[in-house]
């Protein structure tokens, strides 16, 4: 009997042992990621009803703020400028979490990453000493001007708008159709943001997945930027070498035919073909280059890769690898002009003017450009960084010129974008998608001699006829985003007349 005494009494002492260890390990070792369940609606309360800082345009427009409630949640996150900025701020609601930057800079404007910085007076002393914020406010690249011409230029049709600098990487503007007004995702009564989230669910064209940074779209003749970029890096010998003028390529493995747009004809040297868009003289040389070199320079550029903008759940876009081609070798004269599985983001082709434009240096794409804490003080600064080098400045120049011709040339697909005093640099896309409709892209910077402003435009499933092209829809709306942006710094305009 004794022996069975001590028996249970050694097993309840290890029971509680086990459980005094399993507490420790739950309130010590893995208190962070319990917290930071989704299904911790103690920690989702807390979060909500915390002080957020301000979320700010680069020219001083307040995109997201807080103000102070009666109700059990505290503070209500509203978003002043509505659907126009929705996709970069994203949103912040109780029932659905957050996106954009404000799932990005989360731990930023609750100030949990605060880095610690001494007052310099006494007033911010005092400041300091009295204050129980520790939220802090993010000052964005962005311009509201910037932003409200892309809007307004798209119309209301399908479609995304990206400028870039192409020195620094920031992004100018981004703006998309669709888009949606985030605010009822903010509601404090959870039936109102019920049935917003419902109705954005059901929208057309996927608002909750940004289509500028997260949708993809076949890039057309916007790629031969890239083809053309791989010609002078690995075949110079084809730059000068006359293809043979032809309204459709005889194809290798198939007895079809790559046809060019409305049954044009067209060849001859690099210039010529990239002027007027020639789809059989690209197709051409993409057999001439081979699949490994078209790939390796898509990848330079950031095809098959995250761009690492500091917003979530950025797609890649997508070069197939050389693999994919060796039994399908029509397919890859298809994916050098653009067509085929090719798939691109706009941010990802606005990126690769920018390259073109900085001298063949990608830089890394960023939203952020400071952060100031509750006393108005700036406690962190973004510092421009290189994501990627695509090609040689030699190699940059040379395409620079090939888009100067598309703008500037007679002939040329993109002179719709033409600026009187200013060189711009551009190319065209109209991406047939087998249903009869076109994606319709162009892709530009300027000034050409000095880039200030890189631009990428999309507007998908557009109708298939003549008047429907990258050159006619799409180029206006980038003349308009860069003059707008050019005429904020006047100088630049005489420096380029």
């Amino acid at each position: 009997m004794n022996r069975q005494i001590r028996l249970l009494g050694l097993g309840i002492i290890v029971l509680f042992v086990a459980l005094f260890v399993n507490l420790n390990y739950l309130q010590v070792v893995h208190a962070g990621s319990l917290n930071a369940n989704p299904l911790n609606g103690a920690a989702v309360v807390k979060e909500y009803t915390a002080p957020r800082g301000n979320i700010i345009s680069a020219d001083g427009t307040t995109l997201a703020t807080s103000v102070p409630t009666n109700d059990q949640f505290k503070y209500l996150r509203q978003y002043p400028t509505g659907a126009l900025f929705q996709q970069i701020t994203g949103y912040f609601s109780f029932t659905y979490g957050s996106d954009g930057a404000e799932r990005s800079y989360d731990k930023v404007l609750t100030g949990k990453k605060s880095p610690f910085k001494l007052p310099t007076s006494i007033q911010g002393l005092k400041d300091f000493l009295t204050t129980s914020n520790s939220s802090q406010s993010i000052t964005l690249t962005v311009l509201d001007k910037l932003q409200t011409v892309a809007s307004d230029s798209l119309h209301g049709r399908l479609g995304s708008v990206v400028a870039v600098d192409p020195k620094t990487g920031g992004v100018l503007a981004m703006y998309s159709n669709p888009t949606f007004d985030p605010n009822p995702l903010a509601s404090h009564d959870l039936s109102v943001e019920s049935a917003a989230y419902k109705a954005i669910s059901a929208q057309p064209g996927g608002a909750l997945d940004p289509p500028a940074y997260r949708q993809t779209w076949f890039p057309g003749s916007s790629f031969k930027i890239i083809t053309a970029t791989a010609v002078i890096d690995h075949k110079p010998e084809l730059v000068d070498q006359q293809q043979p003028r032809l309204a459709a390529l005889p194809l290798p493995q198939t007895t079809t035919k790559l046809h060019n747009f409305g049954g044009e004809v067209c060849g001859g040297n690099l210039l010529e073909m990239f002027t007027v868009s020639c789809d059989t003289g690209f197709g051409q040389l993409g057999l001439l280059l081979g699949a490994q070199n078209l790939y390796d320079t898509a990848t330079a550029f950031g095809y098959n890769q995250i761009p690492p903008i500091d917003l979530p759940f950025a797609a890649k876009s997508v070069f197939p690898p050389p693999s994919a081609f060796a039994q399908a070798l029509p397919t890859l004269a298809y994916s050098a002009i653009g067509q085929e599985d090719v798939q691109a983001t706009p941010i990802e082709m606005a990126l690769v003017a920018a390259g073109i434009a900085n001298g063949g240096v990608i830089m890394a794409p960023h939203i952020l450009d400071h952060v100031t804490n509750s006393q108005n003080q700036t406690v962190e600064t973004y510092n421009p960084t290189k994501w990627l080098t695509a090609t040689s400045p030699q190699t940059a120049a040379s395409v620079t010129a090939l888009m100067e011709a598309v703008v500037n040339a007679p002939g040329g697909t993109g002179t719709a974008a033409a600026i009187p005093g200013i060189t711009v640099a551009g190319k065209t896309g109209t991406a047939q998608t087998g249903t009869g409709l076109t994606d319709d892209w162009f892709v530009a910077f300027a000034p050409a001699q000095d880039p200030q402003v890189a631009v990428s435009v999309v507007l998908p499933n557009q109708g298939g006829s003549n008047d429907y092209q990258g050159g006619t829809i799409a180029a206006p709306i980038a003349k308009a985003i860069i003059e707008a942006y050019l005429a904020t710094n006047p100088s630049t305009l005489k420096s380029n007349g």
